[in-house]
């Protein structure tokens, strides 16, 4: 079960589209913004919150299935027992006909517990598959409402994902170059991760930012 909001679907890279290019009323037209949404989306707080959450949940139902497979395999151990005893040529054909009929019973729990684990595993697979759907929706909309903001207030005519990729076969970036100039994709992390709560606060962030300074400085050197 890899159930994972960093995992983006074809309908977050569609909406990516729509999203992104917005117009803004009475604007110079040739301003243009970028941001690296996938960058923005994977450090947003709520984004790592939600993924905790999932984990939770992924391990108390690997927890549970566990249970079921361990009681299946219990069960079939204790039906091949009753089988064997009920074969006993030594015992009588009453006490035959007792262990058979114990096998049989034992035989529709075996039954019992394997629909009741094939129904859990279907239900929980849905139940996090909304989830996920649910928790991109809200954290994209979140995105989504920063992102017009800021294009309205600083004039810019449109903002475009430069990660988005083309649904093409080869998977192509729908932006082909791009100078870097009127990034936004900084601006607008900071400002969703204000609020972030202790122990979720960007730490990639940091990391990156720090890597670029090592970048910066191998340049300098060169």
């Amino acid at each position: 079960m890899k159930t994972n909001l960093h995992i983006l679907p074809r309908a977050f890279l569609a909406l990516t589209a729509a999203v992104l290019l917005t117009a803004a009323a009475q604007v110079d037209t040739n301003r243009i913004a970028i941001i690296d949404l996938k960058r923005v989306f994977e450090n947003y707080w709520l984004t790592k919150q939600a993924n905790a959450q999932l984990e939770e949940q992924k391990a108390d139902i690997k927890k549970k299935t566990q249970a079921m497979a361990d009681d299946y395999a219990k069960a079939n151990q204790e039906y091949k027992k009753l089988m064997d005893s009920a074969n006993d040529q030594a015992v009588s054909g009453d006490e035959k006909d007792k262990r058979k009929s114990a096998a049989e019973k034992k035989l529709l729990e075996i039954k019992e517990i394997e629909q009741t684990a094939n129904l859990y595993q279907r239900n929980s697979e849905e139940n996090l598959g909304l989830q996920v759907h649910r928790h991109q929706g809200k954290i994209l909309q979140n995105i989504r409402d920063l992102i017009e903001a800021k294009a309205k207030a600083e004039g810019y005519a449109m903002v475009i994902d430069v990660t988005a990729q083309s649904f093409n076969e080869l998977h192509s970036p729908v932006v082909l170059y791009s100078s870097g100039q009127n990034d936004i994709t900084e601006d607008i992390l900071s400002n969703l991760n204000a609020g972030a709560p202790a122990g979720l606060q960007k730490p990639e962030e940091g990391k990156q930012k720090s890597g670029d300074k090592k970048d910066e400085k191998k340049q300098g050197r060169k």
